[in-house]
């Protein structure tokens, strides 16, 4: 009698404390996930941090928080994680009343991407596993990784070689509104240079020296088709060469507006979930950098346009030097390139290597 007492006793405990989880388990709990950077380089590691807080003074026997992740993240703790297909981070409190609890998890970032982890499924559930309750809930957190960036040693001909032709041609090219200082006059200087209140100073004839110009600009365009008559997306294992083609890309526009001169990025792919064509014209800048490095980590490998009616929408381009990263040609191609040419662009092909994973 005294233990069937003892069992109903524990039963309507269990029941109470269910009907108490049920109504107040998910009420004033606060759950953040951020990472540590907002950007970084492909390879590259940062943290993941979660907190989480129960602002009612109600014990709760346990929580789980629930993620679907991207296999290009890899995770310290690993038992955290069950796969099947696609990653799905699990963590399991257990909360005392108004207690907050911060929890940073190492992660290692191996490919360019856009990543929001911010989808989360809180579950509550009471001690004797009578019942579980769900809720889902979004908190913004999205990392950039930047493609990984090549040693100039490793740019391929002739990328390797038009990027010198265009620091020496950015240096040659004075800015005549631009004035840095003077020097006397020599043989063979335009009269309109002379610098009349020096000259009357200096008793003799003066000229006007002038700055640089980076009247020189590139423009980089990338073909993600691997043929001229693809239309489906591009299988995993293909995808290889055009990451490549995204990575020399991003290195040849920072080394160029290192050098002064402005640069540009265009794709016939998607930025993330945005309908067209990425096109960032050729700008200067210290933003422009990191303008095509979030551009070059959000690019969705997907071909958005044909690239033959891509290529003729880039006419509007003029005097730029128009670097064409493909896995082919043909003449169609050639033929829209000639189109570019014949407006005063210079245009340089070059074609990728099918299958490779690096220079």
């Amino acid at each position: 009698m005294n233990g069937l007492v003892l069992l109903l006793a524990v039963l309507g405990l269990g029941l109470l404390q269910r009907m108490i989880i049920r109504k107040f388990g998910l009420r004033g709990l606060k759950y953040v996930r951020r990472f540590s950077e907002s950007a970084l380089f492909e390879g590259e590691y940062a943290e993941m941090i979660e907190v989480l807080r129960n602002d009612r003074p109600l014990f709760i026997p346990w929580l789980r928080a629930e993620s679907r992740i991207s296999p290009h993240i890899r995770l310290g703790k690993q038992e955290n994680l069950s796969v099947k297909g696609e990653m799905y981070h699990k963590s399991v409190f257990t909360l005392r009343p108004f207690q907050q609890i911060t929890r940073r998890h190492r992660v290692h970032f191996l490919r360019r991407g856009a990543y929001d982890v911010g989808n989360v499924t809180l579950s509550v559930g009471d001690l004797l596993a009578l019942g579980v309750d769900h809720v889902e809930l979004y908190t913004p957190a999205e990392m950039l990784v930047y493609p990984r960036l090549l040693p100039d040693t490793q740019l391929p001909l002739p990328v390797s070689r038009l990027q010198g032709d265009l620091t020496v041609r950015r240096h040659m090219l004075e800015d005549p509104f631009r004035v840095s200082g003077i020097r006397p006059y020599q043989r063979g200087d335009h009269p309109r240079e002379v610098h009349w209140p020096a000259t009357a100073k200096m008793g003799e004839l003066q000229v006007k020296t002038h700055e640089y110009t980076a009247d020189t600009r590139l423009m980089v365009v990338i073909n993600c088709q691997m043929s001229e008559n693809q239309w489906a997306d591009l299988m995993e294992y293909e995808q290889a060469m055009i990451e490549n083609a995204i990575s020399i890309a991003a290195t040849v526009c920072l080394n160029t507006l290192r050098a002064g001169v402005a640069a540009g990025l265009a794709a016939n792919m998607p930025l993330g979930k945005q309908e067209g064509c990425a096109l960032l014209p050729p700008e200067g800048g210290s933003a422009r950098g990191e303008e095509i490095l979030s551009a070059c980590a959000r690019l969705r490998i997907h071909r958005e346009k044909n690239f033959l009616s891509f290529l003729e929408g880039l006419c509007f381009l003029r005097g730029t030097d128009i670097l064409v990263l493909s896995a082919y040609t043909s003449p169609d191609v050639e033929e829209r390139l000639q189109m570019l040419r014949a407006v005063g662009n210079t245009v340089t092909l070059h074609l990728m290597e099918r299958g490779a994973e690096g220079v």
